[in-house]
């Protein structure tokens, strides 16, 4: 087994990192301790947050000399997301805050008029041999270094603007996006990175630009997906784990997992089951349910999910959406919005508690309160439609798209690939759907490519 250590921050959900490694044929090892920086055979440095948090925890943990030491002799060293910029000198997201300064140049926030954060698959196109092939990865950040650092060998994408996607030299590898959550072209990347190897030469993607996501939704109760209608009766649809593997095998963008449970005993069963779903899966997960406070979203995510989702918490306590992107960072916060048509037809307003109660606050406003607050996504999900076939709101999805600049996420009706397509045309970031995929109406693999001729979609390909 291979001996990997993985650097443990407190600002990275290490669980995805680890679970990708351990598909690798790796054993990683998790810590904070400098000994094992400066003598492990590889070393896994991943982040997600503020830089600021960042290098507070390097600097707490004694760990900023060995890892300038360590990169600076070449040794096996991989940068996850906030941990490839942790690396360069400075970050406009901290001014002041000195980074460690092994990349020459500054991190920047990604330009304005585009989504920001930068959530999904976007492609990567190398600038030179080494161990990336060109392809697409999975992103989820709103900062970036958009210079090529002298002495390294980059990769560039595009979001608004070119940056850097990556950057190599020797065996240390610093990569923006999360090869971990990258499917099999990550998948063969770690594999790459570990053994030292080049990556084949494969044609270079003709687009740019992030692609639309598939996102499929499992309901879990108890340990079992469910679905209904209007989120009542609910009717078991399979187990967790295995609807999660077949969903990521058919090219499924990412995946939430929304618990129902309503008790004690639902909420830990709820982390056995993210923790059971993040073994097989190799995209990114987004858990929802009875998150009430910053250490139960901690929880989740130590289990495995890469971002949380929040609803009737944040309603009642809309603060909570600060604490957690604080502490996580706003790419890790989701606002969960469930919205019905007021019942005098003027606008929409948020329902909670399975929509079994209006509370009278109009969806639009809560959505631009949201993100001033820290919510990095928004899950949109028509309670009018929910389960029913009819296809999304899109008068809605219009609205929300056109009052907020966070990716959104659309939910509730679809029954069939025109209905995705339309939410996209609509502005959606993102479509989720659950029962035409539970039901066995179509596979992830025939959406996307029903949609493809309209709509970017990434076509997961082999492992190169």
């Amino acid at each position: 087994m291979i001996d990997v250590f993985v650097v443990q921050t407190g600002t990275a959900n290490t669980a995805s990192v680890v679970a990708a490694l351990r598909r690798a044929g790796a054993a990683p090892d998790v810590g904070v301790d400098a000994g094992r920086v400066a003598t492990a055979p590889f070393v896994v440095l991943p982040g997600v947050g503020s830089f600021a948090h960042g290098m507070a925890a390097l600097r707490r943990a004694g760990l900023v000399d060995a890892l300038r030491a360590r990169v600076e002799e070449g040794r096996p060293t991989l940068a996850i997301c906030l941990g490839m910029q942790l690396l360069c000198a400075a970050s406009e997201e901290s001014p002041g805050e000195e980074g460690l300064g092994l990349i020459d140049g500054t991190v920047r926030r990604l330009p304005a008029g585009v989504s920001v954060p930068h959530l999904g698959w976007t492609v990567v196109q190398p600038a030179g041999e080494g161990p990336l092939s060109a392809g697409e990865a999975c992103f989820a950040h709103s900062f970036a270094l958009r210079d090529a650092p002298p002495g390294w060998q980059v990769a560039w994408s595009e979001h608004g603007a070119p940056f850097v996607a990556a950057a190599w030299r020797g065996r240390v590898l610093a990569c923006q996006f999360h090869p971990e959550l990258s499917g099999t072209w990550g998948a063969g990347l770690l594999a790459r990175w570990l053994d030292g190897s080049a990556a084949a030469a494969a044609a270079v993607p003709t687009r740019h630009g992030p692609s639309a996501r598939i996102v499929p939704c499992l309901d879990v109760r108890d340990g079992r997906v469910v679905k209904g209608i209007r989120f009542q009766g609910l009717r078991d649809a399979g187990d967790p784990v295995a609807q999660a593997a077949r969903y990521a095998a058919q090219g499924a963008d990412e995946l939430v997992l929304l618990d129902v449970s309503a008790t004690p005993d639902g909420r830990a069963t709820a982390a056995e089951t993210v923790a059971a779903v993040r073994a097989v899966l190799d995209v990114p997960l987004t858990v929802g349910g009875g998150i009430r406070q910053v250490a139960d979203a901690e929880r989740l995510l130590r289990a495995g999910a890469d971002k949380v989702g929040v609803n009737s918490a944040a309603v009642a306590r809309p603060a909570l959406l600060g604490e957690l992107s604080d502490r996580f960072g706003a790419q890790c916060v989701v606002l969960a919005l469930d919205a019905a048509r007021r019942q005098d037809g003027d606008g929409w307003e948020v329902v909670v508690r399975s929509g079994k109660e209006r509370t009278g606050i109009d969806a639009i406003a809560w959505a631009q309160q949201a993100e001033q607050l820290g919510a990095g996504e928004i899950l949109l999900t028509s309670w009018d439609r929910d389960g029913t076939g009819e296809g999304y709101d899109l008068p809605l999805l219009a609205a929300i798209r056109a009052a907020v600049s966070v990716p959104v996420i659309a939910s509730g009706g679809a029954a069939g690939p025109g209905h995705l397509s339309d939410a996209l045309d609509a502005g959606a970031d993102a479509v989720l759907a659950a029962s035409i995929f539970h039901d066995g109406h179509t596979t992830v693999g025939a959406v996307k490519a029903a949609l493809a001729s309209r709509h970017p979609m990434r076509i997961p390909r082999e492992t190169s």
